[in-house]
């Protein structure tokens, strides 16, 4: 089987990780053959605006394989994100041209975080779901508002286009796409290869909404987020944390609403649940032990709430997606969860 060709734009200001995090997922999948031989999965090519060295956010400089003159055919075309395709006008249009030049010839496109300047300028994502990093979902919108943005997404596909959250999102992605070529097992041999999550539970709002306590410094509630993720299966009443924060209940409640977006009940609630998703199949736990673990008063309660959010019950969910027995990492495809959307 001949390996699939998978480009990937580079510009100067690009963010280094969404070039060289999908680039290293595609170059670690391989095939195990016979008498220890691999076959590659894929054949990476790094595709400049011109034939020049780029350098990126970070100041390393990478050097293009090919440019958009002479650019061989592609299976998927990979576009990351950086101020370069944000800022620069010229760098977003030579982008979105060479895309709408290969769009009917190629299987996939992808964009990485803000990498979906340069493909929403096609025009070819009007209409459709997309993800995007979490702080820059309203610019997005408001540069693109015939997009469908999802802030909360790692990322999502929409037909024949991938986009997706920031930085490390773009490894999530490409080793979906792995998954989606040749499997799991595949998949998950990069994963460990790389020492990464396969499939992270979640959306982007587990690690927004804690960042944004921390980056608060001036806030009694700046490192209330991060504490609370460690507690879990402590008391997380309104009560105790108004005590930990150093605040009255009422005046805590309308604090935490106000610098969070949500009710502290509501925060707690969320962060459970994705902390017992990840348990139910990483483990062989039972039901009630998982949701005990996670500060749930009893196995109903865990039940109630876990179909409530996700519409389906803890065994079901671990039945479906959980392939501990199997793999020593869990692998699921919930496509109806926080962590992905897929759209129709």
């Amino acid at each position: 089987m001949a390996p699939k060709r998978i480009g990937i734009i580079g510009f100067d200001g690009v963010v280094a990780i969404d070039l060289a995090g999908p680039a290293d997922v595609f170059t670690y999948a391989e095939i195990p053959g016979k008498q220890n031989g691999r076959t590659p999965c894929y054949e990476v090519v790094m595709i400049g605006l011109s034939t020049r060295p780029f350098v990126t956010e970070s100041g390393l400089v990478f050097k293009p394989h090919r440019s958009f003159e002479n650019a061989p055919p592609l299976d998927t075309l990979i576009v990351p994100g950086g101020r370069g395709v944000v800022r620069d006008p010229q760098i977003a249009k030579a982008i979105a041209t060479f895309i709408k030049a290969r769009a009917k010839s190629t299987r996939r496109i992808v964009s990485i975080c803000t990498g979906i300047y340069g493909l929403a300028e096609t025009g070819l994502l009007n209409g459709r779901k997309v993800a995007t990093h979490w702080a820059h979902a309203r610019r997005v919108f408001d540069r693109f508002p015939q997009l469908k943005v999802d802030d909360n997404a790692i990322f999502i596909r929409d037909g024949s286009f991938y986009t997706s959250a920031g930085a490390t999102a773009g490894i999530d992605l490409s080793l979906s796409l792995v998954e989606e070529d040749y499997g799991p097992r595949v998949a998950m041999t990069v994963a460990r290869d790389l020492v990464v999550y396969l499939k992270r539970s979640g959306g982007q709002k587990q690690y927004s909404a804690p960042l944004q306590f921390q980056t608060q410094a001036v806030s009694r509630l700046s490192d209330l987020a991060t504490w609370i993720v460690t507690h879990l299966s402590e008391d997380l009443s309104v009560e105790m944390l108004a005590v930990k924060a150093c605040l009255c209940p009422r005046h805590f409640c309308r604090r935490f609403k106000r610098e969070f977006g949500d009710t502290p009940a509501e925060f707690v609630a969320r962060l459970r649940l994705d902390e017992a998703r990840r348990r139910l199949c990483s483990g062989d736990n039972s039901v009630e032990n998982v949701g005990l673990s996670v500060g749930f008063k009893s196995a109903d309660a865990f039940r109630r709430a876990f179909q409530r959010r996700f519409e389906i019950n803890p065994n079901e969910y671990r039945r479906r997606f959980s392939t501990a027995a199997k793999v020593p990492a869990c692998v699921h495809q919930y496509r109806e969860s926080h962590r992905i959307s897929v759209a129709a």
